[in-house]
C-alpha cells in the first residue's frame, strides 16, 4: 500500500492523521475514482451533521457511505441479497453504489430518514487506506458546495470549501470523473436511481433488467443523491446546444465533441469522442471555464445512447435555469 500511496505523494503519516480526525468527528476530504468526497464517521450523527452544514446540503438528500471491506458493510447493511453479492464481486471496488436496508447502527441523518443506505467500496488507494486506518464506515458526498460542479482535483475542493474542511488528502485527478451509479436492491426488482460510472448495460448483463426510476425530486427525502432538479452546475450560465447553435450575445466557451460552433467563440475545448474519456474531463473543463468569467458556456449535446446516459443526466441537471 505504501508504494500505491507514494504515487500520489501521500504518506502513511498523513493517512494516520486523517484517520484520527475521522474518528474524532472531524471532516476530511479525500479522493475516490469518481470525485473527491467530504468524509465523516458515518456512525457519528454530529459529524455527519457537519457535512450538511459545510456543504449547505438539504437534509432530504441522503449521503453515500464508503467501506473498505464486506465486514465493515455488514455493520450498516441489514440484508445482503444474492444480486448484491454478484454485483460487488464484479464492480467493487468501483463506481457502483448499492442501496439496501440499513441497520440501527447507522444514524437516520445519513439516510435522510429512509430505512435504506447507499453503500460502496471506492477504487482509489488513498480512499481505501483512509477507510482501513479509520476502521469505521465513512459517509461522504462530493467535497463541494451543494448543487455546484463536483470536484475532481484537490484545487477544486479548496476553491469550493476552503478552510471549512479540517484536512484534505491529495490523490491526483479522479479517473472516472463523474459520480457513482446508484442501484437500489431494497425492492423485489433492482431500481436504477442514478446513472454513473458503471453503465446500465453492465449491470443488466449481470443481474438482468433493471427498473428505471430516475427522477427529479424537490420535496421529501430523496431516494438517492443527485436527484435535485439543479445539480452539478457551474456559476456561469451553461447551455446544451444542437448543431453548434451557440448563444450569439456575449463572450462564451464551447465544449465541442463533433460539430464546431456556428459563430466564433472566445474559447473552444475539444472533448473526447468516447464517453469514458469525456466523463473524466467534463468537470475539470467546467471548473476551468467557470473561473474565466465568460458570459456563457455552451456544450454540444451528447448522443442519446446507453454509454452517454450518465453524462446526459449530469448535463441536463447542470444547464442554466433563469
Amino acid at each position: 500500500m505504501t508504494d500505491e500511496l507514494d504515487q500520489f505523494g501521500v504518506s502513511e503519516a498523513q493517512i494516520t492523521h486523517a484517520a484520527v480526525l475521522i474518528r474524532e468527528g472531524r471532516l476530511v476530504a479525500f479522493p475516490t475514482e469518481t470525485v473527491y468526497g467530504l468524509g465523516a464517521n458515518a456512525l457519528d450523527a454530529a459529524a455527519v451533521e457537519r457535512i450538511y452544514e459545510t456543504k449547505g446540503r438539504p437534509h432530504s438528500s441522503p449521503i453515500i457511505v464508503h467501506i473498505s471491506a464486506l465486514e465493515m458493510m455488514h455493520r450498516i447493511v441489514a440484508t445482503w441479497p444474492e444480486a448484491a453479492q454478484r454485483l460487488a464481486q464484479k464492480f467493487w471496488p468501483g463506481p457502483l453504489t448499492l442501496v439496501l436496508p440499513k441497520t440501527s447502527a447507522l444514524p437516520d441523518l445519513v439516510t435522510a430518514g429512509l430505512p435504506t443506505v447507499g453503500v460502496r467500496m471506492p477504487a482509489h488507494p488513498v480512499a481505501m487506506a483512509l477507510l482501513r486506518a479509520a476502521g469505521v464506515p465513512i459517509a461522504a458526498p462530493s467535497a463541494n458546495r451543494f448543487t455546484e460542479v463536483s470536484p475532481t482535483t484537490v484545487e477544486h475542493v479548496r476553491a469550493s470549501l476552503g478552510s471549512r474542511v479540517d484536512y484534505i488528502l491529495a490523490g491526483g485527478a479522479c479517473s472516472v470523473g463523474i459520480e457513482s451509479t446508484v442501484l437500489s436492491l431494497a425492492e423485489e426488482r433492482a431500481v436504477l436511481l442514478r446513472p454513473g460510472g458503471v453503465s446500465r448495460l453492465e449491470i443488466e448483463a449481470l443481474i438482468g433488467k433493471v427498473i428505471d426510476k430516475q427522477q427529479v425530486v424537490t420535496d421529501g427525502p430523496h431516494a438517492s443523491p443527485g436527484l435535485h432538479p439543479r445539480h452539478y452546475s457551474p456559476k456561469t450560465p451553461m447551455y446544451l446546444v444542437e448543431n453548434g447553435e451557440v448563444p450569439r450575445q456575449g463572450n462564451g466557451a464551447y465544449l465541442q465533441r463533433k460539430r464546431p460552433p456556428v459563430v466564433q467563440v472566445a474559447e473552444l475545448i475539444e472533448m473526447p469522442k468516447n464517453a469514458a474519456g469525456y466523463a473524466a474531463r467534463l468537470y475539470g473543463a467546467l471548473h476551468t471555464l467557470d473561473a474565466l468569467g465568460y458570459d456563457w458556456i455552451a456544450i454540444e449535446t451528447p448522443p442519446e445512447t446507453p454509454e452517454w446516459e450518465a453524462i446526459l443526466d449530469r448535463l441536463r441537471r447542470a444547464k442554466w435555469r433563469p
